[in-house]
């Protein structure tokens, strides 16, 4: 009987083996390529419409660096602008980002961001709120070799 509990326990903990490491592809110890996949852009005046990317700025892929706690986008095509994590949080398999930006020179439109990231699945949501607008980001991650 004391071999079949430890059997058991020994197949379930092996069972359990792949879920753990790829929680850990989200821990901080890999930077992170991302894409956005949709966005939606919200206003008092017009609710929510799913916009482009390209019409609010937001580059197709992101790399997130944990560790420096840096966003940049991956392609020099979509500029050279970086994103600071301000705070960092692990909530119930879900890693939680936030900060803010200043935006473009000369251009009124600073947000502050939180991000919510599965460290299951690897989706994201990201929500921005600026000026009497805001947006919603959907995309995914994977980790960096």
């Amino acid at each position: 009987m004391k071999m079949l509990i430890a059997a058991s326990i020994a197949v379930l903990f092996l069972l359990s083996l792949p879920i753990a490491a790829q929680a850990g592809d989200f821990d901080g110890s890999k930077p992170l390529i991302c894409s956005t996949i949709k966005v939606m852009e919200c206003t008092p005046e017009g609710g929510c419409i799913e916009v482009t990317r390209e019409s609010v700025g937001v580059p197709q892929f992101l790399t997130v660096d944990l560790d420096k706690k840096i966003i940049t986008p991956t392609r020099k095509s979509d500029g050279d602008r970086k994103s600071i994590i301000k705070r960092m949080e692990r909530l119930e398999g879900r890693l939680i980002l936030q900060g803010s930006d200043e935006g473009i020179r000369d251009v009124r439109d600073n947000v502050g961001w939180t991000a919510m990231l599965s460290e299951e699945t690897g989706k994201f949501v990201v929500t921005a709120s600026g000026d009497q607008e805001a947006f919603i980001v959907y995309g995914a991650c994977t980790p960096l070799p």
